[in-house]
């Protein structure tokens, strides 16, 4: 299943937040986007997945225009994790995660025992049994983080989204993450995961893109895309080898 886009450009006013977007993302692969606060991977990953229209250019998947495709069909073949997850009411973590089965039954549809099977190896995945029955308001800003990324999970989708997963997590589940990216990848799936944790992620991609003022100005194997006049040109900071006590190496408990 490919997922391109041609072309994008998208402005709020006078500012133009993308100009000029080519990609296709690998299957089977992990993406890495970073760049600086503002520099549009947020916009970019809702233009792909459909919420937000280009104002030029195009996004396909498999060759479709994103626009012919129905809302029902896009949320069964793309997942998104946003950077905040809204929950108007007083949903548990569980309901929260039964969302991203809505696509796969119909209106008012109960839920099946695929439903069921599906949101449990959701949340199992992500380490959230423990919390999951608890009311949203109740969890902490990493627990609600992880009913985000089991709700994605739960639409089964074979492309996957995700802006700042690692948000709020500690280092034991922030690593079991990339675990899980790394699995996904390997069982077919497509993952564009928007980050600055360029230590933590960079290891598991396949690609990174750098994008700077709405530009993709580096793209290619990490190691390779983040030489010390890229990190100065998109980030504006200096790269050195590690010195003194930090940076650490984690590692998960079963590496």
């Amino acid at each position: 299943m490919t997922l391109r886009c041609q072309g994008v450009r998208l402005a709020h006013g006078m500012h133009t937040v993308l100009d000029g977007i080519d990609l296709e993302l690998q299957q089977g692969a992990v993406t890495l986007l970073a760049g600086r606060n503002g520099s549009g991977k947020s916009t970019l990953l809702r233009v792909l997945c459909g919420l937000v229209a280009p104002l030029q250019g195009s996004v396909s998947l498999d060759g479709r225009p994103l626009g012919s495709i129905a809302p029902r069909e896009r949320a069964l073949r793309l997942g998104l994790v946003p950077q905040q997850v809204d929950c108007p009411f007083e949903f548990t973590g569980r309901e929260l995660v039964e969302l991203g089965r809505h696509p796969h039954r119909g209106a008012f549809a109960a839920p099946t025992a695929a439903d069921r099977h599906a949101v449990d190896e959701a949340i199992r995945a992500v380490d959230a049994a423990s919390f999951a029955d608890r009311p949203v308001t109740t969890l902490s800003g990493g627990e609600l983080r992880r009913i985000a990324i089991a709700r994605a999970l739960a639409t089964e989708a074979s492309i996957l989204l995700l802006d700042e997963p690692t948000a709020n997590l500690d280092a034991e589940h922030a690593l079991q993450l990339t675990v899980l990216l790394g699995a996904l990848a390997a069982r077919g799936a497509t993952l564009l995961v928007a980050s600055h944790d360029l230590n933590l992620l960079g290891p598991c991609a396949r690609e990174l893109l750098l994008l700077h003022e709405g530009r993709i100005a580096r793209r290619g194997a990490p190691e390779q895309v983040l030489t010390e006049e890229a990190v100065e040109q998109v980030f504006g900071v200096r790269i050195r080898a590690p010195s003194g006590f930090f940076p650490r190496d984690f590692r998960p408990r079963d590496a």
